[in-house]
């Protein structure tokens, strides 16, 4: 059963690696809030990860694919929200102190972690065809072993990178911080207008190639 919980931590881990809307999210919080409120944003979007990735197990992906009209609706918020918390990093102020509080309250810390995790349908389809084939081939206690593998790979990765990115932050200087709040809120801009890009190409047939013709 060890090897089903490792098997599960490894695959955890290369899910969450790839620099995506949650990791982006998590950096900027470390590198702009005091330590309490950069592990309280870590811990918030890991429930959130993880309560996707049980959901993924049973195929949450599939049914977005077989409604559309639930589909369209998650593209829709999805991208307002995230165009939202992408100008808001834009105009966050450059900080020349290492314990600024961001101005967000823990209901508003709540929507964006919420948002950078459920509301990015494409995350929903790549979990579930990551972890719900693995569970489609695994009987329920090497299934419940590997789930475990898959939590325990959230916490260390979203409270390693908190860790890692608050001890090296003395280093950095406020002209620094401003260029990092600039790409991290033009990436997740992109991220925005793409899901909006999909809900009117899904719900209207808009495209590209359609205007420029």
């Amino acid at each position: 059963m060890v090897g089903y919980f490792i098997q599960g931590f490894l695959m955890g881990i290369a899910y969450l690696a790839p620099i995506g809307m949650q990791n982006l999210y998590v950096i900027n919080s470390a590198l702009r809030t005091n330590l309490s409120r950069a592990y309280q944003v870590a811990l918030l979007v890991t429930l959130f990860d993880i309560s996707l990735s049980l959901a993924a197990f049973w195929g949450t992906g599939m049914v977005l694919e077989t409604v559309p009209l639930l589909k369209w609706g998650f593209y829709l918020m999805g991208s307002i929200l995230i165009l939202v918390i992408g100008i808001g990093l834009l105009r966050l102020p450059p900080a020349s102190s290492l314990e600024v509080e961001m101005e967000e309250s823990f209901y508003r810390t709540v929507v964006f972690t919420f948002s950078v995790t459920w509301l990015n349908p494409q995350a929903l389809l790549d979990s579930t065809f990551l972890l719900g084939g693995y569970r489609a081939s695994l009987d329920s206690v090497a299934g419940l072993c590997f789930f475990v593998g898959v939590v325990g790979a959230s916490f260390v990765w979203f409270f390693g990178l908190v860790t890692l990115v608050v001890r090296f932050r003395s280093q950095l200087t406020a002209a620094i911080l401003r260029r990092v709040n600039i790409v991290c809120g033009v990436t997740i801009i992109v991220f925005g207008l793409n899901l909006g890009y999909r809900f009117f190409h899904d719900a209207f047939g808009f495209s590209w190639e359609s205007v420029l013709r």
